[in-house]
């Protein structure tokens, strides 16, 4: 992957993992759940730990190819 295709996909990864955790904020705000448990939601949810960790080994390759 070159350097414009690495800063691509983090922008794509980053907006969409933005996203679900405002689905995930708004939707707990409409069913008016406790500000604890809506956090606990996005810190427990699956998809967007995968999202983190794509993230971060996009930022760690990103690193790599700078080095170049």
């Amino acid at each position: 992957m070159d350097h414009q295709d690495l800063k691509l996909s983090k922008k794509i990864i980053s907006s969409y993992k933005k996203r679900l955790e405002k689905e995930i904020f708004e939707r707990s705000m409409k069913l008016r759940m406790p500000q604890n448990k809506f956090e606990e939601i996005i810190n427990n949810n699956n998809e967007l730990i995968n999202l983190k960790k794509a993230l971060e080994q996009l930022e760690t390759e990103s690193e790599h190819h700078s080095k170049i």
